[in-house]
């Protein structure tokens, strides 16, 4: 296996000493090793905005910059891919580093089937040249190949399979922004709604711990939409279904991590003034399902990000009792945006939904 302080090392000492991206659960152990030893680390709102900091880098510096994401990011990477860095524009050397979540002949979850089979296509259409890292990878001869494509001012990439990475465990870890415990702040949530209402709920643990409450309380799952891809579009989706059916509320349950990667949509949300969409934001500070890496969430407050963003019934709690009494408020028509902040972390045998998500879509259809 590769120790990610050795390609950390290698990289560096070959001037690629800038690293930006959005942190993957393959690529954690790297990540972790990042955040730990590097100055020059920014973990961007979406892995677009990570090219375009690797751009700025090289154009002050003239070194290419390291950007990393899981393949899902390619999407959001695809426009300065092609338009901003690529050999046929500005020729701007950036080194892409991708975690290959759905690897073909590999089980993987149902949002990750598709992106996996397209990887390498996907990549070999951009026109960047790549080499698939596994845990035999030697990485001397690896940068060889990556070294000729820099230097001929053209993307490189690095499509890392699972299971590359010596496990290193995050020693940078700053302090929770709350005691409240996350499925605790869930269940006081889910208690207080009204039991007709929708709930499209965001990628990652959140949805997973949503789908386990429904199971202990020995609820349906009818009304619960788990969007288990498609990160940073969960309010899009919730505000399309609540006006599509005024009649009912439709409740969107976020993430931090989600709502920093395309905070464009709070405005859009306050600018269609929606009274059956509801936006809920369980906020630690973390990307907590890909290895604990802060988000700049930890340090600003989302609900005053939303009032001037036109939401102006929004705001923050953080503990139980301040919980209840603004979800109640919500249900009553009183709040549009709640932040809790909660503790990071979550339990060791945390389970995965088990309905198929084509199934699950037409129950939620059917409810609403």
């Amino acid at each position: 296996m590769i120790d990610p302080g050795k390609l950390y090392n290698k990289l560096t000492s070959e001037g690629l000493d800038f690293f930006a991206g959005v942190p993957d659960s393959l690529l954690k152990d790297f990540c972790a090793y990042i955040e730990d030893h590097s100055s020059n680390n920014v973990i961007a709102a979406n892995e677009g905005n990570a090219v375009g900091l690797a751009a700025g880098h090289y154009l002050a510096t003239g070194r290419p910059g390291v950007v990393y994401m899981q393949n899902s990011g390619i999407g959001n990477a695809v426009n300065p891919l092609i338009s901003l860095v690529d050999e046929d524009v500005y020729k701007i050397p950036v080194l892409l580093i991708v975690g290959w979540r759905g690897e073909p002949g590999l089980k993987d979850e149902p949002q990750h089937v598709k992106q996996g089979k397209l990887t390498l296509p996907l990549i070999e259409c951009l026109g960047i040249g790549y080499s698939i890292i596994d845990e035999s990878s030697n990485i001397d001869e690896t940068w060889i190949k990556a070294e000729k494509r820099l230097k001929d001012n053209k993307p490189y990439a690095l499509i890392v399979k699972k299971g590359s990475f010596v496990p290193y465990k995050l020693k940078k870890i700053k302090p929770d922004i709350s005691e409240m415990n996350k499925e605790k702040a869930l269940e006081i949530v889910v208690e207080q709604l009204e039991k007709e209402s929708l709930i499209v709920s965001t990628t990652g643990k959140l949805s997973r711990e949503l789908f386990e409450l429904r199971e202990k309380r020995e609820e349906t799952h009818n009304r619960d939409f788990l969007t288990v891809g498609s990160m940073g579009h969960t309010s899009q989706i919730a505000l399309g279904a609540a006006l599509g059916n005024p009649g009912k509320n439709v409740y969107c349950f976020d993430g931090d991590g989600s709502v920093l990667m395309h905070m464009g949509s709070l405005p859009v949300n306050a600018s269609k003034k929606a009274a059956n969409f509801k936006h809920i934001v369980f906020n630690n500070g973390a990307h907590d399902s890909v290895g604990g890496q802060p988000t700049v969430a930890g340090s600003v407050i989302l609900s005053d990000i939303a009032k001037a963003s036109g939401i102006e019934k929004s705001m923050q709690v953080k503990t139980e009792n301040e919980l209840k009494k603004a979800v109640i408020r919500m249900v009553e028509g009183d709040l549009d945006f709640l932040e809790i902040l909660v503790k990071k972390g979550a339990r060791p045998d945390l389970g995965r939904p088990t309905i198929p998500p084509s199934e699950a879509k037409e129950n939620f259809m059917e409810s609403m």
